[in-house]
């Protein structure tokens, strides 16, 4: 880990002392790049949340300026953005809105400069530990690759199953580690296991040997830039068995990418457009209003992240870093767009994943699935 120099720390200590006219939170997100279109649709959540608390006379008497900075999806933006954001434009607290790459290089930087951070769409748990100023909104990959194990093993029914992970992608090689466990335990067998690197187009020689193994399934842990072509390529060699994944493929843009050939995959999400929950219809409502569209994942995290840091920020009844940390950690039973959301000790939260199919060329709901089957 590399230290923030110590002119840096001067700098950010004195900022929560100060009273400003706005309360500024800073969001990181791609932008631009291979993953623009997650980037984007969680950036939208996030302005939405923003402008629903300021037409609402903002918090504590102040309205919310929102500073973001683009990662561009390359590796090594974030932490040049996170520190631009607390250095530069001096934010109370930091939202991310990429995958949990981007995500492990922001927290220890604002653990270290005392400034609240809250992953709202990174679910790798290793997040969290980078301090007591780190906190996540979503639910993290232990559940999540428990909730996909036992719907291949136990919706699918399939017992031979093939992974194909992007080996640098701290999310995928984490989310497939822990199906791999929960799939053991459920009696399944990974027959076969595949690598790629992101950014990679050509997957026919990790598929064709998927194809030798003869599995019932395939798990792609991976992004939805490649989980598109792997589900094209995979229909090209005959491969039919289901293909299903996590909640990065949770974005318009893999139907856009990868077409018919996603028909009859599967994935893990956080939040359904056609959830029956009224809090959860009452956003979809406004979301569509303002955006002329269904909110995504992306787009309901974020917004339910900001909506998280400002009943904290009423709670902490002030603006220093470490009042608005300790509410934050006391968050119980917040009425989120995705369910109720609970901070455990290690501030992950607890709540429910969704299950989408792909068919007729859109994301259709399977069915929810709360935490309990997690500890089962």
């Amino acid at each position: 880990m590399k230290l923030i120099p110590a002119i840096i720390l001067t700098v950010i200590c004195g900022v929560a002392l100060r009273a400003t006219e706005t309360v500024k939170i800073g969001l990181f997100a791609s932008m631009t790049g291979r993953e623009a279109a997650f980037g984007r649709f969680t950036s939208r959540g996030v302005l939405f949340a923003v402008e629903e608390i300021n037409a609402a006379g903002g918090v504590l008497g102040h309205p919310i300026e929102l500073v973001t900075e683009d990662t561009r999806s390359v590796q090594g933006e974030a932490a040049t953005a996170v520190k631009k954001l607390i250095v530069r434009d001096k934010v109370l607290a930091v939202v991310n809105g990429t995958g949990s790459a981007a995500a492990l290089e922001a927290a220890p930087i604002c653990q270290t400069a005392g400034v609240p951070f809250i992953a709202a769409t990174a679910t790798n748990p290793i997040i969290t530990q980078a301090g007591s100023f780190v906190f996540q909104t979503c639910f993290t990959d232990p559940f999540q690759g428990t909730v996909l194990a036992h719907f291949a093993r136990l919706v699918l029914k399939a017992r031979r199953v093939a992974l194909l992970v992007s080996n640098d992608n701290p999310y995928s090689v984490g989310l497939a580690k822990f199906f791999r466990v929960r799939f053991a335990a459920d009696a399944g067998e990974i027959v076969a296991e595949s690598k790629y690197l992101e950014g990679d187009k050509d997957f026919r020689a990790q598929l064709t040997a998927i194809k030798a193994a003869n599995p019932d399934a395939i798990f792609a842990s991976g992004n939805y830039t490649e989980a598109a072509l792997i589900c094209q390529q995979a229909r090209q060699l005959g491969l039919d068995v289901p293909i299903f994944g996590g909640d990065t493929w949770d974005t318009p843009a893999l139907l856009e990418l990868g077409g018919k050939s996603l028909e009859g995959t599967y994935f893990c999400g956080h939040f359904s457009p056609d959830s029956s929950d009224p809090v959860a219809r009452d956003f979809v409502k406004r979301f569509r209003a303002r955006w002329g569209a269904a909110p995504d994942t992306g787009g309901s995290l974020g917004y339910e992240a900001v909506m998280v840091l400002a009943d904290a920020l009423r709670r902490a009844g002030s603006t220093d870093r470490r009042q608005l940390r300790a509410a934050l950690a006391a968050t119980k039973n917040f009425a989120g767009v995705t369910g109720r959301i609970t901070l455990e000790a290690n501030r992950t939260a607890s709540k429910s994943a969704v299950i989408f199919a792909v068919k007729d060329g859109k994301f259709v709901f399977q069915q929810s699935v709360d935490p309990v089957p997690a500890q089962q």
